[in-house]
């Protein structure tokens, strides 16, 4: 799975949160030699990476403006968030579009309903539910088809 069509050298994601999606998103990107910071505040998360990841790592809470400048976030071209917290990432989300200036940013919420504050700011964002409740009707439809066939 290519994430990025045209990589760019200069390409720098931070991404906030080491869990299973966090910890793959990572890999994927380190694989594909993208420049990848995660920052979790369990240093212990950071065993979900491969071995052969090539990225950084910061141990500390990204609702805090210093851990994120510790980051150097401001030489980001993307910050996705991806914690296990909603409020979490539409706070972090929000810090790194108002404070830091950033116009790529993405954010993971579990609940849908949380999707149009994100929309104010210009957040884009990834909801496991609504990903899955399209793919099911996908998956639906395409069963009734081969049945009329």
């Amino acid at each position: 799975m290519k994430l990025f069509t045209q990589k760019k050298s200069d390409d720098y994601i931070v991404i906030i949160g080491c869990g299973r999606l966090g910890a793959s998103l990572a890999n994927t990107l380190s694989e594909q030699d993208g420049n990848v910071l995660v920052i979790d505040n369990d240093k212990d998360s950071f065993r979900k990476l491969s071995p052969s990841f090539g990225g950084l790592t910061l141990t500390g809470d990204a609702t805090d403006a210093d851990v994120l400048q510790e980051a150097q976030i401001e030489k980001a071209t993307v910050v996705i968030s991806v914690t296990n917290n909603d409020n979490t990432n539409i706070m972090i989300a929000q810090m790194a579009k108002e404070l830091f200036k950033k116009e790529r940013v993405i954010a993971r919420l579990y609940d849908p309903e949380l999707e149009c504050v994100c929309q104010e700011f210009g957040i884009d964002t990834i909801c496991p539910a609504v990903l899955s409740i399209k793919r099911i009707s996908n998956l639906l439809d395409s069963a009734g088809r081969e049945e009329n066939i």
